[in-house]
């Protein structure tokens, strides 16, 4: 029965091998193997009999069987008897040579069958292939082919059959006619020399150590023979690669006499084919092999071949390699391999060719000669050792070399050398040197695109490995220490090596740590007259320079530092302890900074702190002394390098600062002077800062040298007009000048405070004014350099800087004061002002700002020109730059807050409202600017200006601030303003304005008032765009200021509003007329007498335009008349046409300014929509269908008035107080307007207008409702309820029949949330509609209080009894919407008050499952509401209330769970989940067997194509769990089935059906049954999972559960479902079918 029943599966599957799928051919192949991993005969057997009976079978699909067959042979060797073995040789056999063309995968897979055989019974599987291998007869290629195979899988079993295979073969290669025979017999020679080479080299391991290689001699050389001399000749490439592929290993089986005879012929024959192949990779491997063979018997023939060898394989070696091709590689790898060969036998031969080739000027002959050399220096060390200096020699040109190729070629050499001793040798120090010069390549500006030229190679490359090769060699080859050190000091100082200082730095750093460990406190450096070693002032001079620019060079500031830490013995005995504190802080400073984050100030500050410290530790003068003089003799050097140049000179005059010696500072400050390149502005700038450190310890000396280079050089140029500067051209004066004049004003700022006043008038400001501008026969002449104008205004400010910030400062009298500040306007005066380029304007207000605090004051004249200069030029310049260009928005804000620290100084002057109102003046013409980036700035600076004057106001006595009015009117409307930031500043203007007031009433500064306060507030509301929002915040502002502002002053503020009406900018116009609306209403008792004036003004402008302010007036005249007949003006107002235009709206809204005339208004509006039918049905033609709905036009105009008198803000107190008919009368006239068309003579009147071309507002019947409700809910209070329902598109939900539900649903829940104490009456007037004749306004009140229900407001109002029981009456209704709208709410009572549902449980329960059992369609929607709500319900009701009923509801929905409609499906899942959940591991055994039955539906249901059934899914199998007493059952399915985690189905299901199995194994039955029901689902996911449930189930039960299967059925049905269109489904069948072997 057991075979029978294998091979049945065997055959059901090798039957659906022929699916068209290769994803379904794939399953079977890998059913079979399982089958054949149990009963490996069996499947066998099968197999062979299949491929046996069905001979015209498709060879794709024998080709998977033999495929299988393989798998299953492979893996169970051990388990075949000789006759099966026996039989599926023969089969293989036959299926390989049935036919003669070449099938490749046919073939092949019979081949590997044999080739799997032949591992165990060898000689079974040779019998069957020697009986096809018959003398005489040329056999199938694929016979030859499987031979070769099996002598390399099967080495020791197939090298005893060679000597017959080979004596047999011999005579058929003359017979090969064919190439691709020929080829077949190539490879199997080549396969049988490798496996016999093997066996040779096992012998201690082999069956039979007598075999020798002389045994093969002849039959290979037989052999050989044919290949070389015929088939070698042949034209077809593949042939002839096959050919030298074999040559290789034969060579080593011929004997060494012929192998000797035959090398004069092979080689060249070999050789030749490198011009034949473009792949010549085999060709390579073959020689490399015969070349060992031949050095292996001591070929003399080699010397003579050698020539002819060396220049074919360096011709192969010069080939360009490229990166992508893997052949190109390899075949370098085995001509370097054939190289070693060659120098290990003839390294003098090998040499005398490779050293000349490097004198050629071809790349790649250069580089493939070095490459060569490389390899050899590497792998023939032995024999390359004598020949070093000879090697070393022959490099001088390759040093020469410019190519980036030869650079990297002899770096790579060099490092080779290094490892195996050349480098000590004489000429070894060139090698190393070249390395350095190539770390010190420039980076190229644009680096290699890659792919471009895949021959280039680019210089950062070739730095980089030169990098990392003088590291490797420093750090790895501990033999080279003595090489390198100290030698690579000698490179640290010349400038050509500046790119390489920080791989030397780090090198040498580990060099000397390695000398330090073996001597600890020698000195490092031993000199020994070795005059190219840097001494210890130039090792700190250079490492202290670059480390000024720490990131450049990869880093070689830190590399610096810690070399000069390394060398602090040999640098100064005392510096160590002081360094090992002070290096590692600016090691961890550049650490915890960046190339774009460091400030280079801050860094420079430290290095020269840094450098003081050390100067104080040595505290010796001829120690500086030397220093001073080896940093003044390399400055030279750095000449390319500004920054580190600058830097230097700042160290210099560091120095000279420690220097004792009053004649050695004097000498070099002259030389400086003498020997510096002004033309460059760093240089200028790094000599004046040189001087004023200088002059930090000696100013006498440095102002005189100063001096005496003034007389000597520029009194000189001055002689006379015709030769005047003829020593220097006159722009190179200019230079001079200009660093001249920054030296003095570095002097001054640098210069001891308490030396500076005395000197600063006659030595300092007298010399610059003199370098500035000299004369020439009595005429003074100024330059036009703006680089000397600079300098003048940076050092006139640095100088006058330092008076100010002096003890003295404050009393000092400045005679040159006025020509100063003079002389600094004009500068500002010259400036384009349109733009800004350079710095002077910034630095000459700043200069100005510290020259105004000084005394004498300034006249008024001067002081107006100044102001007027500096707003000019500032002003008006173009909007600051955008955000790209760092350095130009840096100047703009540098340049404003000059201005801001300018205006500030100059209205310290004058602190008194008079000297307020002179600066605002000046900028009052830029406030009111038309161009926007003006205005902000002006607002900016008077902001500025009024908070400093109220932060140091001072009041001696309590006096008027009499201007306040006038200036609080120029700001205010700027409120309004176009542009965010002008708005802000105003407000800040005004806010400083009422304190300044508050101030002058004698208030202390401290005082805060909370009035003034809330204008900051009001900022955020400024930041709004929308003008509404913005004019609103104008008005708050305004009421601010009418409660602060002095009665006095009124009027002159609104004088000053009412010229703001004219303002070009529109913005600021209209605010100026809320601030005027808002103080005549805060204020007007005050301005009676000038009331009709004001009106009279305010009502010819509004007559000009449509703006809001136009229409108060006439609002007001219809708010009186009302007051006095409100139903006429009501009557009248709604006889007006429809739609309302503009002013008919704004009048409408004019009603509701009182509140008792508004409740009276919207009384008879209410009356008016209520009274009328809402449509009228009529026929716009006779033949249509369905009549139309047509509004009324009394209801409809009624709604619009409504919605603008409720729009209208006073309207809050009426519609509070008629709030709840308000709310049901408008929430029932949206129901019953949905659809509804307006009035006919509405409908023509827009097609006249949209014919017309004219514009016209459209009137929705609808939407004015909805318009209205929501006016309705702002005005009493629930704006939040508006929004709520504006960001859930409820608004429009309720518009539309489809959406029209939901809609009211949203808008209960946002009153239950919002408006909670409103619902009661709300709820009293929408209980009266349950007998409304129209269907649709019966379903918007269910809907409305069905959703309430979800809310606990309902139960906190005590309403939750009189709501259940008007729901429940309302279940018998007509309308099924009704109905089912019920049973929601009943259901929503587990949301608003679970508390509440034991209680009516009951009343619920029956509610519930008369829903289930509604009418008669099996997909009524009441049934779905009733499943929805009962799983809501469940976990909250009685438990005993829920016994009584819950198999009925398990029966009720077991239906649905297989259900077309997703919604069902889902729906009925997850209460089977919670009815689960319910029960709490607690069931009776009759609900035990509804959870046993709903679980093969549930997991298969799993693979549900709906995502939300899936969900429920896994919700109702996570409830099921602890029900079915499993506890591992349970964790897995909470494991594995938790809301959104991924989840591996068939893992899943594996381990679901292991334990049920394990723990169940008596449902094995039921569970396939319920299983094969799915076989035919309608969902395509669904089907493949139901055969996954059935073979992990049988995977997993115990063999003695077998009769529970009614095995014929389960065969059947999967044999069908092999032929189900969807693949996966096949697939998945086939797979099972594998693992019915269990019950085998």
């Amino acid at each position: 029965m057991s075979e029978t029943y294998v091979k049945r599966l065997s055959t059901i599957l090798l039957d659906a091998i022929t699916d068209k799928d290769p994803r379904v051919q794939e399953q079977v192949c890998g059913a079979l193997c399982t089958l054949g991993g149990s009963q490996p005969a069996e499947v066998l057997s099968a197999c062979e009999e299949h491929l046996r009976l069905h001979e015209k079978l498709a060879h794709p699909y024998r080709t998977m069987v033999l495929r299988a067959m393989e798998t299953v042979v492979s893996n169970h060797i051990g388990e075949l008897d000789k006759d099966m073995a026996r039989a599926i040789i023969l089969l293989a056999s036959n299926e390989m040579t049935k036919v003669k063309e070449l099938v490749s995968d046919w073939q092949q897979a019979a081949s590997s069958v044999l080739v799997a055989v032949g591992r165990r019974f060898i000689s079974s599987v040779m019998e069957e292939l020697l009986s096809k291998f018959q003398p005489g007869l040329l056999p199938h290629p694929c016979t030859v082919h499987t031979l070769a195979s099996l002598s390399i899988s099967n080495v020791f079993g197939m090298v005893p059959f060679l000597t017959s295979i080979l004596s047999t073969m011999l005579p058929m290669l003359g017979a090969a006619k064919h190439d691709s025979m020929k080829v077949v017999f190539c490879c199997a020679l080549q396969r049988f020399s490798e496996s016999t080479l093997e066996y040779l080299a096992n012998l201690d391991q082999a069956p039979d150590p007598t075999v020798r290689k002389d045994s093969f001699a002849s039959d290979i050389f037989g052999a050989y023979d044919i290949l070389f001399h015929q088939w070698l000749q042949s034209r077809e490439a593949k042939l002839r690669l096959a050919v030298v592929e074999a040559l290789g290993p034969m060579s080593h089986l011929l004997p060494s006499e012929k192998l000797e005879e035959q090398l004069p012929k092979l080689l060249p024959g070999v050789l030749t084919l490198y011009k034949k192949h473009a792949e010549t990779v085999h060709v390579s491997k073959s020689l490399g092999q015969i070349l060992e063979a031949a050095v292996s018997v001591g070929s003399r023939t080699l010397d003579i071949q050698l020539d002819s060898l060396l220049a074919a394989l360096h011709a192969q070696i010069c080939v360009p390699v490229e990166s992508s091709s893997p052949l190109v590689t390899s075949n370098r790898k085995e001509v370097l391999r054939c190289f070693t060969v060659l120098a290990c036998c003839s390294p003098d031969r090998l040499l005398a060719f490779l050293l000349p080739k490097l004198d050629t000027s071809n790349e790649r002959t250069r580089v493939g000669t070095l490459q060569v050399l490389r390899h050899v220096i590497n792998t023939a060390a032995a024999q390359m050792a004598v020949k070093k200096p000879f090697i070393l020699s022959s490099m001088k040109l390759p040093l020469l070399d410019t190519n980036n190729k030869v650079k990297r070629a002899v770096v790579q050499v060099v490092s080779a050398m290094a490892h195996h001793g050349y480098l000590e040798q004489p000429g070894g120090k060139a090698m190393v040197e070249y390395v350095v010069q190539q770390c010190a390549l420039p980076p190229e500006a644009e680096p290699q695109k890659p792919g471009t030229d895949s021959e280039a190679l680019s210089a950062d490359s070739v730095r980089a490995i030169s990098v990392s090769t003088l590291y490797l060699v420093s750090t790895t080859v501990d033999r080279m220490s003595e090489v390198l050190w100290p030698y690579l000091l000698e490179f640290l100082v010349p400038v050509r090596f500046t790119g390489a200082l920080s791989p030397l730095c780090r090198s040498l750093v580990h060099l000397a740590q390695k000398r330090q460990e073996a001597g600890a406190h020698a000195p490092l450096i031993q000199y020994n007259g070795n005059v190219h070693l840097p001494s210890p002032y130039a090792i700190t001079t250079r490492l202290l320079a670059v480390s000024s620019n720490p990131y450049v060079g990869d880093g070689r500031g830190a590399a610096s530092l810690r070399l000069l830490s390394v060398l602090h013995q040999d640098i100064h005995p005392a510096l160590g302890q002081r360094w090992a504190t002070a290096i590692p802080l600016l090691l961890e400073h550049l650490d915890e900074y960046s190339e774009e984050t460091l400030s280079q100030k801050e860094w420079e500050e430290k290095l020269l702190m840094f450098l003081r410290d050390s100067l104080a530790v040595v505290s010796d003068n001829t120690w500086v002394c030397q220093l001073t003089l080896e940093m003044c003799k390399q400055l030279p050097n750095y000449n390319g390098t500004p920054l580190e140049k600058n830097f230097l000179y700042k160290c210099v005059g560091t120095t000279l600062g420690a220097a004792s010696s009053k004649e050695v500072v004097r000498k070099h400050l002259q030389e400086l002077l003498e020997t510096a390149r002004y033309q460059e502005e760093r240089e200028r700038e790094g000599l004046a800062c040189c001087f004023g450190i200088c002059a930090t310890s000696h100013l006498d000396d440095t102002l005189a040298q100063l001096e005496d280079f003034v007389k000597s050089d520029m009194l000189r140029k001055s002689a006379g007009i015709f030769n005047i500067f003829k020593d220097r051209s006159e722009s190179e004066a200019d230079k001079v000048r200009s660093a001249l004049i920054l030296c003095y004003g570095h002097v001054a700022a640098r210069a001891p405070r308490e030396l500076l006043l005395a000197r600063v008038e006659a030595d300092v400001f007298r010399n610059m004014s003199q370098c500035f501008s000299t004369k020439v026969l009595g005429i003074k002449v100024e330059t036009k350099d703006p680089a000397l104008r600079l300098s003048l205004v940076q050092s006139v400010c640095m100088a006058t800087q330092a008076i100010c910030s002096s003890a003295h400062g404050g009393s000092f009298h400045l005679s040159r004061k006025a020509e100063l500040v003079a002389q600094m306007v004009e500068f500002i005066k010259a400036e384009p002002p349109d733009s800004l380029r350079t710095p002077i304007r910034k630095k000459a207000m700043l200069a100005c700002t510290y020259l105004v605090t000084l005394e004498p004051a300034l006249e008024e004249q001067v002081q107006a020109d100044l102001i007027h200069s500096c707003l000019h030029s500032v002003m008006a310049m173009l909007p600051e730059p955008e955000e790209g260009d760092s350095h130009q928005e840096s100047l703009y804000l540098d340049t404003m807050q000059a201005l801001k620290d300018l205006l500030t100084s100059l209205l310290q002057r004058n602190m008194t409202p008079q000297g307020l109102q002179v600066m605002v003046e000046h900028l009052s013409p830029w406030i009111k600017s038309p161009r926007g980036h003006e205005r902000v700035r002006a607002l900016g600076l008077s902001a500025c200006l009024l908070q400093f004057f109220l932060e140091h106001l001072q009041i001696s006595a309590l006096v008027p601030f009499h201007n306040l009015g006038l200036l609080v009117g120029l700001f205010s409307p700027r409120c309004a303003d176009l542009w965010l930031a002008t708005r802000r500043e105003a407000v800040n203007c005004v806010h400083s304005l009422l304190y300044l007031q508050l101030g002058y009433e004698g208030f202390s500064r401290d005082y805060r008032d909370d009035v003034a306060e809330q204008l900051l507030s009001l900022k955020d509301g400024l930041a709004h765009p929308d003008p509404t929002i913005l004019f609103h915040t104008c008005h708050s502002i305004a009421q601010i200021i009418a409660k602060r502002l002095p009665p006095d002053q009124l009027i002159s503020l609104l004088l000053t509003l009412f010229e703001g009406l004219g303002d070009p900018d529109k913005n600021c116009s209209r605010a100026a007329t809320v601030m005027i609306n808002c103080l005549l209403k805060e204020r007007g008792n005050m301005l009676q007498e000038k009331v009709p004036e004001i009106v009279s003004v305010l009502r010819s402008k509004l007559q000009e335009t449509r703006e809001e302010h136009v229409l108060q007036a006439a609002q007001h005249s219809v708010f009186v008349l009302a007051t006095h007949h409100h139903a006429a003006v009501v009557s009248s107002l709604l006889g007006s046409p429809l739609p309302f235009d503009s002013h008919t709206c704004t009048l409408w809204r004019a009603l509701a300014l009182e509140p008792g005339l508004t409740a009276q208004v919207l009384g008879l509006l209410l009356e008016k929509i209520s009274r009328d039918v809402p449509f009228k049905e009529s026929r716009a033609f006779l033949l249509s269908s369905t009549p139309d709905r047509v509004a009324t036009l009394l209801p409809l105009a009624a709604t619009c008035a409504l919605h603008e008198v409720a729009s209208a803000p006073a309207s809050g107190p009426a519609v509070l107080e008629l709030y709840p008919q308000l709310f049901a009368a408008l929430l029932l006239r949206v129901s019953c307007t949905m659809g509804v068309q307006p009035p006919r003579h509405l409908q023509a009147k827009e097609r006249r207008s949209a014919s017309s071309g004219l514009a016209s507002r459209s009137l929705e019947p609808c939407s004015s409702a909805v318009d209205a409700l929501q006016a309705v809910l702002v005005r009493g209070g629930n704006e939040d309820v508006v929004q709520h329902m504006e960001l859930n598109g409820g608004w429009q939900l309720l518009k539309t029949s489809a959406g029209h539900e939901e809609g009211v649903t949203q808008l209960a829940s946002a009153m239950a949330k919002f408006a909670g104490p409103r619902l009661p009456l709300v709820m009293k007037v929408l209980f009266a509609t349950q007998s409304s004749v129209y269907e649709v306004q019966r379903v918007t009140s269910t809907a409305f209080l069905a959703e309430l229900l979800s809310s606990n407001v309902v139960n906190d109002l005590m309403l939750l009894e009189s709501l259940l029981d008007n729901l429940t009456a309302r279940q018998k209704d007509m309308s099924a919407r009704v109905r089912r709208l019920v049973l929601r709410g009943l259901a929503n009572v587990a949301s608003g008050s679970p508390e509440k549902v034991q209680t009516h449980g009951p009343q619920l329960l029956t509610a519930m499952i008369s829903g289930l059992d509604d009418g008669d369609d099996p997909h009524s929607l009441v049934a779905l509401e009733a499943m929805v709500g009962l799983a809501r319900l469940l976990d909250l009701v009685d438990a005993w209330d829920l016994r009584a009923v819950l198999l009925h509801i398990a029966v009720r929905i077991r239906p649905f769970f297989d259900s077309e409609r997703m919604e069902f499906r889902s729906a009925s899942i997850r209460l089977f989940g919670h009815l689960n959940k319910a029960c709490r591991g607690d069931c009776e055994d009759v609900f035990l067997e509804q959870v046993v039955g709903g679980l093969a539906p549930l997991l298969l249901h799993l693979q549900d194509p709906q995502a939300p059934v899936v969900a429920a899914c896994r919700f109702a199998l996570r409830m099921c769990g602890p029900n079915l007493e499993c506890e591992e059952l349970a964790a897995v399915f909470q494991k594995h089935l938790q809301e959104g985690h991924g989840l591996h189905f068939g893992e899943f299901l594996n381990t679901t059906c292991k334990h049920l199995m394990r723990h169940f194994p008596d449902l094995l039955g039921r569970l396939l049954s319920t299983s094969l029901f799915y076989f035919k689902s309608s969902w395509e996911d669904v089907r493949a999972a139901a055969p996954m449930l059935t073979g992990f189930l049988v995977l997993h039960v115990e063999a003695e559960q077998r009769p529970q299967v009614d095995l014929e059925q389960l065969l059947a049905a999967l044999q069908l479902l092999l032929k189900d269109p969807a693949p996966q489904v096949r697939a998945k069948a086939a797979e099972t079918l594998g693992r019915l072997v269990k019950f085998a």
